[in-house]
């Protein structure tokens, strides 16, 4: 069973300008440096007038995580993000997908994101699940994948407005 994941971050910027923030290369590494974590890098990177693709990867020192996990797995994780965004010409929304795998861990997260007019700005929506199947401890698991998923949504969130309001 998946556990569900759900996010919204408000932007008092455009969807333009929110969307150049979360494809930008320059952005991204500077919100990397800010809340990547250790061995962070921004891997492969492509905007096109249609979209951008790109790969975050980051790491997580073992000691950081639960005992739960570290009986899984031993050592650091390394964590690669998949993001996916599309955008068709001057249209005020943007849609993207993350796909996320953790070297060595059974599981997945995967996630919708639309960037849309909201307010006087703009609003970034996730919803995705979580899933671990690992028998009696999964749902335990998946239950810390969302708290820290949700805690990285809101510092790349404050990134992203503090990287706008240069």
């Amino acid at each position: 069973m998946a556990t569900r994941i759900e996010h919204r971050a408000t932007f008092a910027h455009s969807v333009a300008d929110a969307y150049a923030a979360q494809t930008d290369a320059e952005a991204l590494r500077a919100r990397l440096r800010q809340v990547g974590g250790e061995r962070s890098e921004l891997r492969d990177h492509e905007v096109t007038d249609h979209g951008a693709r790109y790969t975050l990867v980051q790491g997580i020192p073992a000691d950081k995580l639960p005992s739960l996990i570290r009986t899984l797995r031993s050592g650091d994780l390394s964590v690669q993000r998949r993001h996916v965004w599309t955008r068709e010409g001057d249209s005020d929304r943007a849609t993207g997908t993350i796909t996320v795998e953790v070297a060595d861990i059974p599981g997945r997260i995967t996630a919708d994101v639309e960037l849309a007019p909201g307010g006087t700005g703009s609003v970034q929506t996730t919803r995705g699940e979580v899933s671990v199947p690992v028998p009696l401890v999964g749902g335990k698991i998946e239950r810390f994948v969302v708290d820290q998923v949700t805690q990285l949504l809101e510092s790349e969130a404050r990134a992203t407005e503090q990287w706008l309001a240069r």
